[in-house]
């Protein structure tokens, strides 16, 4: 219960958020917004408050903002209110308003999580996080906090200097020196494993030379929030890498692994066991996703909406506001039809995997009978 609580708040406060950088930009540009709506219709009630009405919803999915003269363009409409009366800079500001609202969603939610956690600071110390067990770092001795000083005499510095080395030595028995939490220095004898398991490594440790600082509790928000903004940055470019990757791919006949509303929940429900801080952080994670995703140039989306006015820049000429419309409305049932059969593909991987556990469970009962 607690996950479907927090998955339903989370994609709430997304849209609400990315609504809400619509609704503050027309204001700010004089563009009449003829609602604002707390939820998605049918409306529960609504009150208008300075031309604009204000409306609370019975599906509680984030929001909406109808804007006048936004998708219904028909000739006549004069006023200087209305959106495609608006310059091409207005209108393109308006568009990109929302997914401006995802990214300072995403580092408000960083810049919270780095506050609480610490700055991450590259530093000269390699440092063990973590052993996998019965791997040859566990059986010399190393556990997560050392740090390692040396390996074969030699200082150790750098993280990559350290992969390197190993990977070098595989099959060989090396001495790696250590300091532990109290100071107390240490070689272990150990030998890199030529096959090791998937994701071990030669020796079975994960390293890092980041250290998570603490500064005074003042400057921890301002940190924090600059911290927040490059981690922002980060995901996105990692994203959008992505999404190149993800289209390439199909032209190789690569089916993209991308999930829709249930395998977002099922992600969010493990977070949420987890903490709170991780949620978090996943929360800014999806904003960045959301803002990727509108930014693209495809009809009904933001970034669709943006090379309308692209286009009116290149040509010096308005394109018909009925084509437009249609265009837009033909890119929302693509944009649902997509989500219709990710969605059913979630369904789909989820019920095998538990029909899989399921198999497991009975072998293990008749084993044990």
């Amino acid at each position: 219960m607690l996950a479907l609580i927090v998955f339903i708040a989370t994609l709430s406060v997304l849209i609400f958020i990315h609504e809400l950088g619509h609704f503050l930009m027309a204001r700010k540009f004089g563009v009449k917004v003829e609602e604002f709506g707390f939820g998605l219709p049918p409306r529960i009630f609504g009150k208008k408050i300075g031309g604009t009405i204000f409306s609370v919803n019975w599906i509680p999915f984030g929001g909406f903002v109808r804007l006048y003269g936004e998708d219904y363009l028909e000739k006549g409409i004069k006023s200087k209110q209305a959106l495609c009366n608006k310059p091409k800079h207005v209108r393109a500001l308006v568009a990109a308003a929302g997914v401006f609202g995802n990214f300072i969603l995403a580092v408000v939610c960083f810049s919270i999580v780095y506050s609480f956690i610490g700055i991450p600071t590259k530093t000269d110390k390699v440092v063990i996080e973590a052993v996998a067990k019965n791997s040859p770092a566990e059986l010399a001795g190393l556990l997560p906090e050392h740090q390692i000083i040396s390996i074969d005499g030699q200082p150790v510095r750098l993280t990559g200097d350290f992969i390197d080395y190993i990977e070098d030595k595989q099959g060989k028995e090396i001495l790696v020196g250590t300091v532990d939490k109290e100071g107390g220095q240490k070689e272990h004898s150990l030998s890199p494993r030529e096959n090791p398991p998937e994701g071990e490594g030669a020796i079975g440790v994960a390293i890092t030379d980041v250290e998570m600082v603490f500064y005074p509790i003042w400057q921890m928000p301002f940190r924090g929030a600059w911290f927040g903004v490059k981690e922002a940055v980060s995901w996105g470019m990692m994203i959008v890498s992505g999404f190149v990757g993800m289209i390439v791919g199909l032209f190789y006949g690569k089916v993209p692994q991308v999930a829709g509303p249930v395998g977002i929940y099922e992600i969010t429900a493990n977070v949420v066991e987890q903490s709170w801080l991780l949620t978090l952080q996943f929360v800014g994670v999806l904003s960045i996703n959301l803002m990727i995703l509108n930014l693209l140039p495809f009809p009904a989306l933001d970034g669709g909406r943006l090379l309308f006015i692209g286009i009116e820049a290149v040509v010096r000429k308005r394109i018909k506001p009925q084509i437009e419309q249609y265009v837009h409305m033909a890119g929302m049932i693509v944009l649902l039809s997509l989500m219709l059969i990710v969605t059913f593909n979630d369904v789909r991987k989820i019920a095998i995997k538990n029909e899989f556990i399921k198999e497991i469970s009975n072998e293990v009962i008749k084993k044990v009978k």
